[in-house]
């Protein structure tokens, strides 16, 4: 009977860092079953997103992670389905399906979660499109509204466009009645009018010189040139909200040089602040903003998933992927051009597993004569 009850508990698969690196630091794993303690939830996993924050933590230049050694468990975010209750949880049932950003420890088929910590999702969305919102959209709506407080018919240059949080950025910014322009390439250009923004070919147009009297807010995530043309682009009096810096996140960067970059960019652009024009810079973090104010991170994710169960946003899904397919992930995320999220769904299987779609069988072509 022991032996049944072996063979009966579920699998437990992960995928971890084995080594800081390129992809092929990765590995797909089997691990224990974890088991819920007091005031916990464990989950089986329906989604997880696949972030470029992920490609920075396995580079060992994330500094949230940066205390971490090999080998640890990747995933930013999760939506699971509760299948085991902790001592002392309330408020939730086996069965309720639920959300959380982890920043590690997601990838995963199993995983045990504070219920303090949880947002509910709502019935009948899509597991891999609520996974989507977690990281980018929360990002994009409290940059918006938490940060920035932007006001109707405010003039807003979102830079890197086409990424995740800048798609975001530009179908919320649209509901709060922005005006908005991206800088993208051009081959974006119909994704950038689709979501309603013009488009600012970067490889093409100086995107400072494209509103004489300068941008209201700037959100730049990519930090080019130490945000000093963003910080050009704004009015005076204008607001640029930094939240990333993928132009300083190099393979051969180590984490104490990125610091270092990082705290000159940031105090730079603080005494910037300080020049005439009165332009301001506000650095936002979104694990910051959540250590500080935890429940708007619950308020403003559930203000997501309803957005998303009444059909006003459609995050884009790219590709639904598997274990096996995450280190081809993180290379398709490294090189860039990607229009949705790819979202590891762990039950889905292999793709050499994968039962190919049957076709109709072709039916043969009868010559009728004519009619005599």
């Amino acid at each position: 009977m022991e032996n049944e009850n072996r063979m009966a508990e579920p699998r437990n698969r992960v995928v971890q860092v084995r080594q800081f690196g390129g992809p092929e630091g990765l590995e797909v794993a089997d691990a224990p079953l974890p088991t819920a303690a007091p005031g916990e939830v464990r989950v089986r996993v329906l989604a997880s997103g696949l972030e470029y924050t992920d490609v920075v933590i396995r580079r060992h230049l994330y500094p949230q992670t940066m205390r971490r050694r090999p080998p640890f468990v990747m995933g930013y975010n999760l939506v699971g389905q509760i299948d085991q209750l902790g001592e002392g949880v309330t408020g939730f049932q086996l069965g309720d399906r639920v959300a959380d950003m982890t920043v590690l420890g997601s990838n995963a088929a199993y995983r045990t979660l504070r219920a303090n910590d949880l947002t509910r999702v709502p019935a009948g969305v899509d597991a891999a499109e609520a996974a989507a919102l977690i990281l980018s959209w929360t990002t994009a709506y409290q940059l918006l509204h938490r940060a920035a407080r932007v006001q109707r018919g405010q003039r807003v240059l979102v830079q890197g466009a086409a990424g995740a949080v800048g798609q975001a950025l530009l179908v919320l910014g649209r509901l709060a009645g922005l005006e908005i322009w991206g800088t993208a390439r051009g081959k974006h250009a119909a994704l950038i009018r689709e979501l309603g923004a013009t488009l600012i070919d970067y490889q093409r147009e100086d995107f400072t010189r494209v509103l004489p009297d300068g941008f209201d807010v700037v959100f730049d995530g990519i930090g080019e040139d130490n945000y000093r043309r963003s910080f050009a682009a704004l009015k005076p009096g204008g607001l640029l909200c930094a939240y990333g810096y993928t132009a300083g996140v190099q393979p051969q960067r180590r984490i104490l040089n990125l610091l270092t970059w990082l705290t000159r960019v940031y105090l730079g652009r603080w005494l910037r602040s300080w020049l005439p024009g009165g332009k301001r810079i506000r650095i936002y973090s979104i694990n910051l903003m959540r250590a500080r104010h935890p429940a708007w991170f619950r308020e403003d994710l559930e203000q997501l998933f309803g957005l998303l169960a009444a059909d006003t946003i459609h995050p884009r899904v790219a590709e639904r992927i598997s274990f096996e397919e995450v280190p081809k992930a993180h290379r398709r995320l490294e090189a860039g051009g990607l229009e949705g999220k790819l979202v590891l769904c762990p039950d889905l299987p292999s793709p050499r597993d994968r039962v190919p779609p049957q076709r109709e069988p072709a039916v043969a072509a009868v010559q009728v004569p004519p009619a005599a």
